[in-house]
């Protein structure tokens, strides 16, 4: 779908739908004050007989007004102008798009751009609004034998006025990238395991870098991950057939002087449990266990999209945990790359163990700063839900700057604390670390193991296991998130 910035009065555009504004005590809108004034007085009729009070989600669906070039004209409800946050724009917009779907009509205006929400300009409520309608376009039917109906909508202008109008087409280039970036992340998070396995996303890889030339890809086997020295991410992989990829893609946007950004991706493509086995109810949602790694590379098509001037690098460690008789089991010691040594209590505490040995991989690019991203704990569902990513780190800077990344894009992340009261529980009698800290504060513990492996670096660590994707019932599915938050990010770090 086309999404279109235009600087014109709304009722002279000829379209299938118009949409516009009606607040709460139905309040016409300016757009819709204009055109109830060309129609002579309809839509004021239409509002006294009470069909529509202009409360959020409302909607109504007028048919061929007199003196207007609009077939249709869609009456939306937008409250109070002081009551409006991120949420109830998102609902309204998302609204909006499910009534066009259902119409014959190939294009829409949206006469909206009066619509005042808390804390945002004409960017960043353009940002909102053109990131739901591209995302809500999304569908995956690839393993369908009936696929969904083409639809007839092909394009949508979004009208504002010529001062806002560079500002708006900003937003709706940076929303449009970012949805796509998010709908790259949804499609290898919905893939079935058995054909989204780390070789598959070292071929994605490659792919990338065919498609956009600034891109170097680097994708290394189980050979080269072992005699690296990344025992730690090599146990992992031993039990599968499936055999472990370290996937390294490298975009220089910036001046070669500057140092890169990294993101670190948790790749597990589908996680067992391994020896620790995980319970066989809702396994199958193991499959986006490999979210982390998704997110990176939905990000970086963003940032490729977007041609950034910075400089970017991409490290995804990819594995599939599975039991067999070569599987690692509890009790194992293993030898990481940076020469410290783990004591595996638990088979399933695994993500750690592959992003241990590609946060230290990440040392020989001296990156500004590193953020890893993986569906890392349950613990952190039970802390923080489904709508809230959780955000560890050791430098203040760094997550002070994700937050508002994460607030600004509406994609949050919440802070937990890293203590070093935490790190006793990972003692272990015969090892360095252990790879688990027991029941209590199993997020905090799972980011202190890591933080064993980043003090020669600026780290921020993401536990997105509660925002990679919906869990349960017909709307499963990979969400795409945290694409708008790390996007944001690199977007405030280019000044873009």
């Amino acid at each position: 779908m086309e999404l279109v910035v235009k600087s014109v009065s709304p009722e002279t555009l000829k379209t299938a739908t118009l949409v516009v504004a009606v607040g709460e005590g139905r309040k016409l809108g300016a757009a819709a004050r204009q055109l109830d004034e060309l129609s002579g007085g309809a839509l004021s009729a239409v509002l006294k007989r009470g069909d529509l009070a202009g409360k959020v989600g409302q909607s109504l669906l007028l048919h061929s007004l007199p003196n207007l070039k609009a077939e249709r004209v869609l009456l939306v409800g937008v409250g109070k102008d002081e009551e409006l946050g991120d949420r109830p724009f998102r609902k309204i917009i998302a609204g909006v798009l499910n009534t066009l779907k259902g119409l014959g009509g190939t294009d829409a205006v949206l006469a909206l751009d009066e619509i005042v929400v808390k804390g945002r300009d004409s960017y960043g409520k353009t940002r909102l609004l053109a990131e739901t309608l591209v995302d809500g376009e999304y569908t995956f039917d690839q393993f369908k034998s009936q696929k969904a109906e083409p639809r007839s909508l092909k394009k949508i202008t979004l009208v504002t006025i010529k001062a806002a109008q560079a500002e708006v087409e900003r937003a709706v280039a940076h929303a449009t990238a970012i949805a796509n970036g998010m709908a790259f992340t949804r499609n290898l998070g919905n893939l079935p395991p058995n054909i989204c396995h780390p070789t598959f996303l070292g071929e994605q890889a490659k792919n990338l870098g065919k498609e956009f030339k600034t891109l170097k890809v680097e994708v290394l086997d189980e050979k080269k991950i072992k005699d690296l020295g990344m025992g730690s991410f090599y146990a992992v992989g031993q039990g599968s057939a499936q055999p472990p990829r370290l996937i390294v893609m490298q975009y220089n946007g910036g001046k070669k002087s500057e140092k890169p950004y990294a993101l670190v991706g948790k790749g597990i493509t589908f996680d067992t449990g391994g020896i620790s086995l995980k319970p066989g109810l809702g396994m199958d949602e193991m499959k986006y266990d490999m979210g982390g790694a998704a997110s990176v590379f939905g990000t970086l098509r963003a940032v490729l999209e977007l041609k950034l001037p910075i400089n970017l690098v991409c490290i995804l460690a990819c594995a599939e945990n599975m039991p067999s008789g070569n599987a690692s089991r509890p009790g194992d010691i293993v030898t990481t790359m940076s020469g410290q040594t783990v004591e595996i209590l638990n088979t399933d505490a695994e993500g750690r163990l592959v992003l241990c040995d590609a946060l230290t991989y990440s040392e020989r690019f001296k990156p500004q700063a590193v953020i890893d991203i993986a569906t890392l704990t349950g613990a952190c569902v039970v802390a923080l839900g489904a709508h809230t990513s959780g955000l560890l780190g050791n430098n203040d800077e760094l997550i002070a700057q994700l937050l508002s990344a994460g607030k600004s894009a509406d994609d949050r992340a919440w802070q937990l604390p890293l203590f070093d009261e935490y790190q006793e529980q990972l003692d272990s009698p015969f090892a360095d670390i252990a790879n688990i800290g027991g029941p209590k504060a199993g997020t905090i513990t799972a980011a202190c193991f890591l933080s064993r492996f980043t003090k020669n670096l600026n780290w921020a660590h993401l536990d997105i296991a509660g925002t990679a994707w919906t869990s349960g019932g017909k709307d499963k599915g990979a969400t795409g998130r945290p694409v708008p938050l790390l996007t944001q990010y690199l977007l405030d770090r280019a000044k873009a």
